[in-house]
């Protein structure tokens, strides 16, 4: 096996390549934009209502998680498309499977985000 040195040219390789992924995400899912969107919407609030450092932790970390599925569930449907263009209901089934974590994620963040924002914005509007 050959022996990897430590390339910095290398690693700034791989973030232009995850970029690149962010950018593909961006231009053709739907849905990322959405994500997208809640996400400001809930780092504005957060900031708004001066959330707690934990309370940060839970929100940037269901933002991450929501992410983070729609990613993997974008590629997972890439591939699969790749190998199988046709109907085929086995590819079915992985797609609506990978498509149920990205709704779980996303309800998951949206339970998360009730819980931190409800409480101070009705604390706000009773002042």
């Amino acid at each position: 096996m050959a022996k990897n040195n430590f390339s910095f040219r290398a690693r700034l390789k791989s973030f232009h390549y995850a970029f690149s992924g962010l950018k593909t995400a961006w231009q053709e899912e739907h849905n990322f934009r959405v994500h997208c969107i809640a996400a400001i919407i809930a780092i504005t609030l957060s900031f708004v209502l001066h959330i707690s450092t934990h309370e940060w932790v839970a929100v940037l970390f269901s933002i991450g998680f929501v992410f983070v599925c729609e990613l993997l569930n974008t590629a997972l449907e890439n591939i699969a498309d790749f190998i199988c263009p046709e109907d085929n209901p086995n590819i079915k089934k992985i797609k609506d499977v990978a498509a149920a974590a990205v709704m779980i994620s996303s309800i998951t963040a949206l339970l998360i985000g009730l819980l931190i924002f409800i409480p101070k914005l009705i604390s706000l509007a009773l002042r």
